[in-house]
């Protein structure tokens, strides 16, 4: 594999974590979120992910030259979770139903931080891997001066 093509699968995982970070972001904002423009509480926000050989051109993909290993990440989509919402009982609260329950998300907010500290620790070793190829490319330059 080179250097260009290494940069660019971290570049991916870059986007795929940006993107679930944000998701996450958005969950933990809305963890007490009881109504929204959809109807009824807040639904979690989970990206999905999709894996595909990386390709440097479109030329690639037709011939085929590209190893089968070297894989890109997507974050081909976000969906929202099926889990049901979680009935609290107060029936002072605005949006309780006639029996006086309030429906919220069923978002458990230490699990979305942690996955906030897995996304970032993913995104990190990303740029690590990045800032790698950076560095050796610009040592191959080096022996090219000399």
């Amino acid at each position: 594999m080179d250097l260009l093509t290494s940069m660019q699968i971290s570049s991916s995982g870059l986007t795929a974590n940006t993107k679930r970070m944000g998701a996450i972001s958005s969950n933990i904002a809305n963890a007490q979120t009881t109504r929204t423009d959809e109807g009824g509480p807040y639904r979690k926000k989970v990206v999905v992910y999709g894996a595909e050989p990386a390709r440097d051109s479109f030329a690639d993909i037709l011939e085929g030259e590209m190893e089968e290993s070297a894989q890109a990440v997507y974050a081909t989509d976000v969906i929202s979770s099926d889990r049901p919402p979680i009935p609290k009982y107060e029936p002072d609260n605005p949006d309780a139903n006639e029996q006086g329950y309030v429906f919220y998300p069923d978002i458990n907010v230490m699990e979305e931080m942690a996955e906030m500290i897995e996304t970032n620790r993913s995104y990190e070793a990303n740029v690590n891997a990045m800032n790698t190829a950076k560095g050796m490319a610009m040592k191959a330059l080096e022996i090219g001066r000399n």
